[in-house]
């Protein structure tokens, strides 16, 4: 609408110039006809009321007496200039020398234009210098019976400042006009798609609210039109559509999450049943109660039942771990002395701390963040090269911001890049013994806290983790 308006506006003033510029043009043009018609009146009554002979040379002086060729130019206010049929100065309004009358004859190309030309009239382009426009015309002076005795110049100076002041004061007004049209314009079309896009932004904020793991709500517009609400309405069925198949995929998650434990349980406890069946097996073979070491055998027996059971008490507590997570108990301590302490467990020289500050408080559960550093620490040393490249791992604890920042380094094997999505899959292990629950475990321990995990590793030169943990 604003562009329109611009448009139409700049081609308005266009036309109203060219028209004014137009009709300028033709009201001098029928002007100086009028004022050429007037004169070459004055002209024909002079001769026919001169006592001269009527020729060519007689022009100059029946026009000189009692100044008559001054008073019909001073009457019709232009300049007027007579030549014999040669082009030769006979007589002017204009004070001329008339010795050097030879040097202002007319050209040769008047002349001949004169001769061809069916209304036997010549009209050059007219001159402007300074806002004035001087316009010249040539016509044939004939006597009483159209014999041609001589050449009539007129000459006229037209202002057109008048036509140019009017031309100025009409496009102030329409410019005021169309300023107005153009302001008034900017409010209508803000109001107009202030309108149109208050309903589109509704639908558009909906949208980028939209999840698939949430109840998400239906829009209802009151005045809308047809499109939008044509739009509304496919976005609503959209909508229970997401619902339905949100219902059925977190079902389907769960059956397969159900299925995927069962098989890892199932997995873990067979390792355990095998020993022991076959322990089973051979003391039922081999039992002699008159055997004399019979309490050494029994003993031995179940030692080894009893070993097994705890392995097998051991995998149910982990999966009970991760399935649910144990009631996180926070207190003020002294991160730099809790992790301390946890590295006391280990035994390799090669294991580094670097506490960048003496003390670090923050509202933790002390026995979640020791498992935090040795679940970490205990995987860099199982993942150590065994190629003579002496082992490095470093600890370090900082300050960041509002946060506690722990980083676990090492020049270990490095994680491969097809294991990089799946490091913190449950179940995901790269080592021969283990369950798979460790980072996971921690994972779902420091998102609790709303903190984050992360790594950087590269394959044959090491792994650093990073964990954020919130001081409150």
């Amino acid at each position: 609408m604003i562009l329109l308006i611009l448009l139409a506006s700049i081609l308005i003033v266009s036309v109203t110039i060219y028209q004014y510029d137009e009709q300028t043009k033709e009201y001098n043009t029928q002007r100086f006809g009028r004022k050429e018609e007037a004169t070459k009146h004055n002209i024909d009554i002079e001769l026919k009321n001169t006592t001269y002979a009527v020729t060519t040379n007689n022009l100059s002086k029946i026009f000189q007496n009692q100044n008559k060729i001054y008073e019909i130019a001073t009457i019709h206010k232009l300049t007027i200039s007579m030549y014999d049929m040669n082009g030769k100065l006979l007589n002017s309004s204009i004070p001329y020398s008339f010795d050097k009358a030879k040097e202002i004859a007319l050209s040769k190309d008047i002349l001949m234009q004169l001769a061809v030309n069916s209304n036997h009239r010549v009209v050059p382009p007219g001159k402007e210098e300074k806002g004035v426009t001087y316009q010249s015309s040539y016509t044939y002076i004939n006597d009483s019976r159209l014999k041609r005795i001589g050449i009539l110049q007129l000459q006229i100076a037209q202002s057109n400042e008048d036509q140019k002041k009017e031309l100025r004061e009409f496009m102030s007004r329409l410019l005021f006009v169309y300023l107005f049209m153009f302001v008034l314009a900017i409010i209508l079309a803000y109001l107009l798609s202030s309108y149109i896009t208050r309903s589109i932004q509704t639908i558009s904020q909906k949208i980028k609210e939209t999840r698939l793991n949430k109840r998400n709500e239906k829009i209802t517009l009151e005045a809308a039109s047809s499109e939008i609400n044509s739009l509304v309405e496919s976005y609503n069925n959209m909508i229970d559509q997401l619902e339905e198949s949100a219902v059925k995929l977190a079902q389907s998650e769960r059956e397969q999450a159900w299925k995927e434990m069962a098989k890892q349980v199932a997995h873990e406890i067979k390792n355990p049943l095998t020993p022991m069946r076959l322990s089973v097996q051979s003391f039922e073979r081999k039992f002699n109660p008159e055997a004399p070491n019979i309490k050494e055998k029994l003993t031995e027996y179940s030692q080894t039942l009893i070993q097994q059971i705890d392995v097998m008490s051991s995998i149910a507590s982990a999966f009970s771990d991760f399935a649910k997570m144990p009631t996180q108990r926070r207190e003020k301590l002294d991160v730099v002395e809790v992790v301390k302490h946890a590295l006391d467990i280990f035994n390799e020289d090669y294991i580094i701390y670097i506490a960048e500050e003496s003390n670090l408080l923050a509202n933790l559960d002390k026995t979640q963040l020791i498992r935090i550093v040795t679940n970490l620490v205990k995987n860099a040393t199982q993942g150590m090269k065994k190629d003579g490249t002496p082992p490095k791992i470093e600890v370090k604890v900082a300050s960041e911001n509002n946060n506690v920042k722990i980083t676990v380094s090492d020049n270990g094997k490095g994680i491969i890049e097809e294991n990089k999505d799946l490091i913190f899959e449950p179940k995901f292990t790269t080592k021969t013994s283990g369950m798979g629950l460790g980072l996971p475990m921690i994972k779902k321990i420091i998102e609790t806290y709303d903190g984050s995990i992360n790594f950087t590793s590269t394959e044959g030169i090491g792994t650093v983790f990073t964990v954020i943990l919130p001081k409150t």
